[in-house]
């Protein structure tokens, strides 16, 4: 079957004239730099911590059967089976009266927790055996359900920690160039915006409106000299994952508090969930910024945060926005 292409759009987003300022050369020098990371992991504070929010915040829901009677339908044909509509449902209840249908199912409780948040059954045990009766009596009632949820407080729990003792050290790596040249031919030009003038790629590929008008804002910026999506071949290690931090940006010096800037675009702080594992590595990745400005020997230090628009990052460099 022949692919159908919109031929409107661009096949290939080249990089421009403005990879090559002197600025965007500048600003790369500063954050082109791979650094490992340490966890100095205390176990004895995560069993603490985790009884704790086990004991305040599991729920578990009860198993019940849903029960549904009904009668076939006249005219029963093939098709009619096939669809689902050969019968017709007339009433329907929750039966509790059944007990957990998993009740003679054997669960191995440490080994499937423990292989869930990494942790060794010794340390599983530990957790288990604080926590209240009317807790650990859930088990009885959803098993799966009491291993996933038990798992996941576990889990944040253990990041958090892990966060709170995380050090980073700079390598004498960096990354190569090429990952800016890397996957031209597969990008999704569905969602590129209008051709640019300051960013270092013609078109930007975003992944959301919000990203789209940061873009269209950063472009038109007088205080903005070069700026770019960052690819996904620029990345920060931390323990729950690499972290792609989304822009680069270069400031027209003396406009602004903080020449070089990467953000990471949100939508409206207020609203938006930052849950789990995306909001660990916006944490690591400030960790990882504050090593860089440290180790730095330039006056202008790169700054990281998160913007919620461009009003917000300009706030955050130290200019004020028009009303």
């Amino acid at each position: 079957m022949p692919e159908f292409v919109d031929g409107r759009k661009p096949k290939i987003n080249p990089l421009n004239d403005n990879f090559n300022k002197k600025e965007f050369k500048a600003l790369w020098n500063q954050i082109n730099k791979k650094a490992v990371y340490k966890v100095d992991f205390n176990s004895d504070e995560l069993v603490k911590n985790s009884i704790a929010v086990i004991n305040k915040e599991l729920k578990v829901t009860e198993l019940t059967y849903r029960v549904e009677r009904g009668e076939l339908s006249s005219g029963l044909t093939d098709d009619s089976i096939r669809e689902g509509s050969g019968f017709k449902i007339k009433d329907s209840y929750d039966d509790h009266s059944g007990g957990s249908v998993h009740s003679k199912v054997q669960y191995d409780l440490l080994g499937k927790i423990g292989e869930a948040t990494v942790l060794t059954r010794k340390t599983v045990a530990s957790i288990l055996s604080g926590i209240e009766d009317y807790q650990f009596d859930k088990f009885k009632k959803n098993p799966e359900q009491f291993i996933a949820e038990v798992s996941r407080l576990i889990k944040e729990q253990k990041a958090s920690i892990i966060i709170n003792k995380l050090s980073y050290d700079e390598t004498n790596e960096t990354f190569d160039a090429d990952i800016f040249t890397a996957s031209q031919s597969k990008q999704d030009f569905s969602k590129a915006t209008d051709p640019l003038k300051r960013h270092i790629y013609d078109y930007v590929i975003t992944d959301s409106n919000v990203e789209k008008e940061f873009a269209q804002k950063l472009d038109v910026s007088d205080e903005v000299v070069v700026y770019a999506k960052l690819p996904g071949g620029f990345f920060i290690p931390t323990p729950v994952g690499d972290y792609n931090p989304d822009w680069a940006i270069s400031f027209k010096e003396g406009s602004v508090k903080h020449i070089y800037f990467i953000a990471e675009t949100k939508g409206d702080l207020s609203t938006m969930k930052l849950r789990g594992i995306e909001d660990r590595k916006i944490e690591c990745a400030r960790k990882f910024f504050e090593q860089i400005e440290k180790t730095s020997t330039t006056e202008d230090k790169v700054k990281y945060d998160v913007a919620t628009s461009y009003d917000t990052l300009m706030v955050a460099v130290g200019k004020s926005t028009a009303i």
